[in-house]
């Protein structure tokens, strides 16, 4: 692997939402595992393209609706997890539907849930199918007490992916 990979979110209904390229890394038991580089341009549907601020490591699981990041310093943010439809690999691409709920875990020990509110108007404004928000949700608490929990691969896997992707540079932790 030492290809590149385009990722491409939609929200429900095929509607654009964020489009980055990764670099490929490798894989283990947890699944692929893909990295970035600060300054990697990110884009959100229409918008003007930002540059992510630090390197990022992504691990696509080998199950499971989510993708999960982290990040090196100065992120506060050490482990951001995005709940998603499965993703979906094709050559040179990996593709997935945002389901809008998020799992954050802070440099400082804290995990939250967040974008709760955008997932309840989603719902409604893109008609998310009954089996779809079951799926969002169950994932959702899946994801908040494995990340406390510190279950692999939320424990040192993650760090250890971005140490390597980074020449040693840990996920930031003092």
């Amino acid at each position: 692997m030492n290809g590149e990979v385009r990722i491409s979110f939609t929200k429900w209904g095929g509607h654009r939402h964020w489009e980055f390229t990764l670099e490929e890394l490798g894989a283990d038991g947890f699944g692929h595992w893909l990295g970035g580089r600060a300054g990697l341009s990110l884009q959100r549907g229409d918008e003007e393209p930002i540059e992510q601020p630090h390197d990022v490591v992504m691990l696509v699981p080998s199950v499971g609706c989510w993708t999960a990041y982290w990040n090196s310093a100065p992120s506060v943010i050490e482990l951001y997890i995005d709940v998603t439809t499965l993703p979906v690999w094709a050559p040179g691409s990996l593709k997935a539907v945002d389901l809008d709920l998020d799992v954050a875990r802070f440099r400082d020990g804290r995990v939250e849930l967040l974008d709760e509110d955008e997932f309840d108007e989603h719902q409604l404004r893109y008609g998310y199918p009954a089996d779809v928000i079951e799926l969002a949700r169950r994932t959702a608490d899946e994801l908040m007490d494995a990340v406390r929990s510190r279950v692999e691969p939320f424990d040192a896997a993650g760090e250890r992916w971005l140490a390597r992707f980074t020449g040693g540079a840990a996920a930031g932790r003092p």
